[in-house]
């Protein structure tokens, strides 16, 4: 049987009705939701392969990339949609479900994706396309509300922030530039009055939460630990349990914690 996850980021933080909205349409198959007003987007872990059509659905009736802003970069309303495969499950699973996803968005949807995974980075999308990247599916101009979605299939990573105090913007992106690597991502932003190192850990086995945090705090005082979603159980597991209410982690804040949940809830 395959089990995946689905970490949609949609570009909507701000309307909290319109949040609620997208959340009811999936029901029990919505494992985590985080939004953020300034960022103005919303991060909705899902179980399965239904429930992120269901999402890309409402969303593309109920918003307007035209009248969207934020600090976040974004593409478009469905902004990213990466699919992760949980044990049993491998990477092939991933990838099949992410180009059944694409084709899905283009053809019922009309609007343009790009692939991400073995053949290129988000990264790389956000810098490319529409520039010198074309769609890989659909219509090679952008959706006229809905933008683009980049849809990706990836290993778990773990979305993670930590907000500085009395530190600048300067400073953020001076740090996220010193802590990118192999193992992390990292943007320095400025959220409201607040400075953000803004991170995806994509091989928290190699680097996690607490060595983000102890890097960062030898270069600026933390404010406070912000997690974006879920967070493996062997990465919460390799971490002193004395830190975890530093770090924002909790063992109820587990994708596999979250998924025996949401089976219990189906009986």
């Amino acid at each position: 049987m395959r089990v995946l996850e689905c970490v949609i980021n949609i570009s909507e933080g701000a309307h909290t009705e319109r949040i609620h909205a997208l959340a009811q349409s999936v029901g029990t198959d919505l494992l985590d939701l985080h939004s953020d007003a300034d960022h103005n987007r919303s991060v909705f872990t899902l179980a399965g392969v239904e429930a992120p059509r269901v999402l890309a659905r409402a969303a593309l009736g109920l918003l307007d990339l035209t009248q969207h802003s934020g600090v976040h970069p974004r593409v478009g309303i469905i902004d990213v949609v990466p699919f992760v495969a949980i044990e049993p499950s491998t990477f092939d699973d991933a990838l099949r479900a992410r180009d059944d996803f694409a084709r899905f968005a283009a053809g019922e949807l009309g609007v343009p994706c790009f692939l991400y995974g073995p053949e290129r980075t988000l990264p790389f999308i956000r810098k490319h396309a529409f520039v010198d990247l074309v769609p890989d599916h659909g219509p090679r101009e952008p959706h006229p509300l809905a933008g683009a979605i980049c849809v990706g299939a990836r290993p778990i990573l773990v979305a993670y922030n930590l907000w500085l105090k009395d530190a600048s913007l300067e400073t953020a992106k001076s740090i996220a530039r010193q802590i990118r690597s192999e193992s992390v991502r990292a943007l320095g932003l400025q959220v409201g009055p607040f400075a953000q190192v803004s991170m995806n850990l994509i091989d928290p086995s190699v680097t996690g939460p607490d060595a983000v945090w102890d890097f960062v705090e030898r270069h600026a005082a933390i404010d406070r630990a912000e997690l974006v979603g879920l967070v493996p159980a062997r990465t919460l597991a390799g971490i002193d349990r004395s830190r975890w209410a530093q770090l924002d982690l909790s063992a109820d804040k587990t994708i596999e914690a979250r998924l025996a949940r949401r089976n219990q809830s189906r009986g």
